[in-house]
């Protein structure tokens, strides 16, 4: 095709270039899966945000990750899937409509079922939109197409298959248990749904007199308030103080009731005073103990952590002020002997940071033992699913061989409502994909589904399954990689394994990439009470998407965390606007070179050959280091690629040709300028989607789309072993005289005297036939290259591989000026190492100052001398 004039602006703005590009990418469908059948299909299934809010820097982390992966792939030849959607967030969500509708003064009571899910599915729809304009702010590769969403249909019947089958097998179940209550949603919630936090607490003693008058026994707990739901008294069978009480009574204070003591070896006799008081319904361990002893389960609270009627004269208080007044009450009975003050752990939801109440409820479970065996077996042979960085399988496995059963239902009416039918008179249950037939007789269970319980099923669900003939699943599952945080590897990673295991046979991801969590620049959580969130739409709109991207995929290494540091966006912004000035020179210098007119068969000077040899070099790491998900590496090398050999040298270089006679020199610089462009931006695409697409669109170039562009390959051709030996040498002397310059403060501009003395024949070759470089860049007005060559005296030297570089000070510098100059420094430099000596000779200041400041102080001592020392030497070598 022919090379049309550049377009690109003088100045880099990160807007005006993003701007409609996004959709240019989706008219032209780049992203979309062609399920064609002569490549091989590559897959990854968004983690799906919940439709709750905006996206934060955490998802703009873990989406970019997996763009980078997925336009990789779709470059290197694969059939890319990777497929977007969102997560119904049943709890987050539910709470978000609620406070809506309490802000118009009405609750979902109001609205009652049906027109609360209405409300509810009004709020999705808003809030997806908002997701889908923020990925394409940060310029995700979606295939759209196939957009899903947890609650849509498919993943309704997948939802309903699961929950079945599993009721089937007798791995779904519903009983009475202890399960995890939030009071404030008014629903149950998984064990990893709580967060310990310590809390200041007290230890409560108690006297219970036994009923037949011979004395007492003296029990402690945290949690006074639900001794109202005691069944119990137990000790220990051996616990020689207690085991003649066994099967005795005693009289609960408060209540007047009467209730025995038990004899089970959980308790602890070395704890406390080795008696404990029982309540079945309040505590998942008295649970236990009541079903052994077939003891009462008293429940003496309400949904809403306040108190019911069996907690007599405190009906209706609070769990927690009734805490209080009960307290009260046992202090006044003579009950409550003692209060200790004790630091627990309580636990808290992690959704409404309400404190967790162990509650006895009828819930529905997931018996997890058969499904954990099959997950744990997986990782022993060959088809596993690998953890990167594989540290992360050990805390894997530490969770699926301590399972508990997974308590799954929610009381809630955003969700999966359980597929499960009571009949009004005999209470028979109907579990079944459909409703029965003479439904009504029959009432659906209320509960919903935990969330998890859906995004389990995710990575195959998602394609079609539980049709196993759709041609998605058939295509496209399973998965390569799962790209999330360490944070839900309980929560999801765990669940989908062994989902996947049990409904398909295979495991959901080959891969599992594991990421930290953004933190502020000191290392803090990100979160609203510190009050240092960062909105990466906002990064965006100042910096643009590629800067924010390229910082957040190459600024750690797997399974860390990242530190936040706007510092560091504003240098990634400098870094792509040294690749665009960097292009534009070279755009303006190929003189409307068109592709077909590239060639790179022509005469090469050593800077072509070196830069064609570091392309190939840097193909292959950025590859090789790519497939190991080593982002934070590929982007040391991209970099120094980019600014140090391509822009910093072969560019300064090319000026040489460029600016030259020689027409045959010329036309091969552009095409190895044009060449080497092409591929860098290849290379860069998957990091920084927008600029490399519209510095491409300029290059010489064929193809619609740098998105589907072929990934550059190594050309053995263009390896030469020789040229980076020599321009290696090249660069040491260029270097080496630079330094030296700095030294004495002589600018480039100023021409000077130079002397290479070279150790044999070969290196004089080199040196001679690369002579212009030399003068091009080191501004000799003389240069003498020779093996016996006489050194000056008074001369600055640098000893680089296989030569010796001399530049005689006459004419570098003004000797008189100079020794003026530095007799100045020194005594600077004395003065200040008097000044820090007084100060560690001083007895009060030693005394006094923390340890870090004397060793400060020590250090700059050190520094001085050394700096003294170097300056010295100096004058006295010109005074000679």
């Amino acid at each position: 095709m022919e090379q049309k004039e550049t377009t690109m602006s003088t100045k880099y703005d990160p807007q005006t270039i993003e701007k409609g590009r996004y959709e240019w990418w989706l008219e032209g469908k780049f992203f979309e899966a062609k399920g064609e059948k002569e490549k091989q299909p590559y897959t990854i299934v968004i983690p799906p945000p919940n439709v709750t809010g905006k996206l934060h820097l955490g998802h703009a982390w873990d989406t970019t990750l997996q763009d980078i992966l997925t336009r990789m792939k779709r470059m290197q030849g694969y059939d890319v899937l990777w497929l977007p959607g969102m997560d119904h967030a049943g709890i987050a969500t539910q709470a978000k409509v609620e406070q809506k509708l309490r802000s118009e003064g009405k609750s979902r009571y109001d609205l009652g079922r049906e027109k609360f899910v209405e409300e509810t599915w009004k709020w999705k729809e808003e809030y997806a939109s908002h997701i889908r304009a923020q990925w394409a702010k940060v310029g995700l590769g979606l295939d759209y197409s196939r957009e899903r969403f947890t609650l849509d249909e498919g993943l309704s019947s997948a939802v309903r298959e699961v929950f079945v089958t599993l009721y089937k097998k007798g791995l779904i179940y519903r009983g009475e248990y202890i399960i995890n209550w939030d009071p404030s949603t008014k629903t149950a919630i998984s064990d990893i749904e709580v967060i310990y936090k310590d809390v200041q607490g007290a230890f409560y003693h108690l006297r219970y007199p036994l009923a037949d008058g011979s004395g007492h026994i003296e029990i402690a707990t945290t949690r006074p308030e639900t001794m109202l739901g005691d069944s119990a008294v137990a000790v220990h069978p051996e616990d020689e103080r207690y085991n003649h009480l066994i099967g005795k009574t005693v009289i609960l204070p408060i209540t007047g009731r009467v209730i025995p003591i038990v004899g089970d070896d959980y308790v602890d006799m070395e704890f406390g005073s080795g008696a404990v008081k029982i309540t079945p319904a309040h505590d998942p361990n008295d649970f236990e103990i009541g079903n052994r002893h077939n003891l009462e389960r008293i429940l003496v609270m309400n949904e809403d952590g306040t108190m019911n009627e069996k907690a007599g004269k405190y009906q209706g208080l609070d769990r927690f002020e009734c805490r209080k007044q009960i307290v009260k009450d046992l202090q006044e009975q003579g009950v409550l002997f003692k209060i200790e003050e004790h630091l627990h752990s309580v636990g808290h939801s992690e959704r409404s940071g309400a404190v967790v109440e162990p509650y006895l409820s009828t819930q529905w479970f997931v018996k997890m033992q058969p499904l954990a065996d099959k997950a744990i077996e997986l990782q022993k042979n060959e088809e596993k699913v690998t953890f990167v960085p594989d540290r992360f399988e050990k805390t894997y496995l530490h969770w699926m061989e301590n399972i508990r059963d997974w308590c799954i239902s929610r009381q809630l009416w955003w969700g999966h409502r359980i597929p499960a039918w009571y009949h009004k008179e005999t209470g028979e249950v109907y579990v079944d994909h459909e409703p029965p037939t003479d439904l009504e007789n029959w009432e659906q269970d209320k509960d919903v589904l935990d969330t998890w319980f859906s995004s389990a099923l995710w990575p195959f669900s998602t394609l079609g399954w539980p049709d196993k003939n759709a041609a998605d699943f058939e295509r496209y599952f399973s998965t390569d990689v799962l790209v999330t945080g360490y944070d839900i590897i309980f929560f999801w990673v765990s669940r989908m394994i062994f989902q996947s295991l049990e409904f398909t046979g295979e495991r959901p991801f080959k891969d599992v990439l594991i990421h930290g969590l953004v933190r502020d620049a000191e290392g803090r959580k990100m979160s609203k009470s510190l009050g240092n969130g960062v909105d990466p739409m906002d990064v965006i709109d100042k910096y643009g998407a590629d800067a924010l991207r390229y910082f957040l995929s190459t600024g750690s290494s797997p399974g860390q965390d990242l530190r936040f540091s706007i510092e560091k966006v504003e240098a990634t912004w400098n870094f792509a606007n040294k690749i665009w000035n960097a292009s534009r020179f070279a755009l303006m210098n190929m003189d409307g070179l068109a592709y077909e007119e590239i060639d790179l068969s022509g005469e090469k000077s050593v800077a072509d050959r070196w830069i064609l040899t570091r392309l190939n070099e840097t193909i292959e790491t950025i590859t090789r280091l790519s497939e190991r998900y080593e982002f934070g590496e590929v982007g040391r090398v991209l970099y120094n690629f980019i600014w140090d050999d391509f822009c910093d040298w072969y560019i300064e270089m090319s000026k040489l040709p460029l600016y030259g006679d020689n027409e045959q020199a010329k036309k091969t610089t552009r095409s190895i300028l044009a060449h080497v462009l092409d591929n860098t931006m290849k290379l860069l695409h998957p990091f920084m989607p927008f600029i490399t697409e519209e510095i491409w669109q300029n290059l010489p170039h064929v193809g619609e789309s740098i998105t589907i562009a072929k990934w550059p390959e190594v050309n053995p051709e263009f390896t030469d072993a020789q040229a980076a030996l020599e321009m290696k040498l090249l660069m040491e002397v260029i270097r080496s005289v630079r330094n030296i310059r700095a030294e004495v403060n002589t600018p480039m501009s100023k021409k000077i005297k130079m002397l290479v003395k070279v150790k044999d024949t070969e290196v004089l070759k080199i040196v001679e036939k690369n002579q212009s470089y030399l003068e091009r860049f080191c501004n000799p007005e003389e240069l003498q290259i020779g093996i016996d060559l006489e050194i000056p005296e008074k001369a600055m030297t640098a000893v680089v591989t296989g030569l010796e570089i001399i530049l005689p000070l006459e004419g570098l510098i003004n000797i008189e000026e100079e020794i003026i100059r530095l007799e100045k420094e020194y005594d600077r430099l004395n003065n200040e190492v008097e000044r820090v000596q007084k100060k560690l000779g001083n007895e009060g200041f030693m005394k006094k100052a923390p340890e870090s400041v004397v060793l400060e102080e020590r250090a700059k001592e050190k520094d001085y001398q050394e700096k003294r020392t170097i300056v010295e030497a100096r004058i006295n070598e010109l005074k000679g």
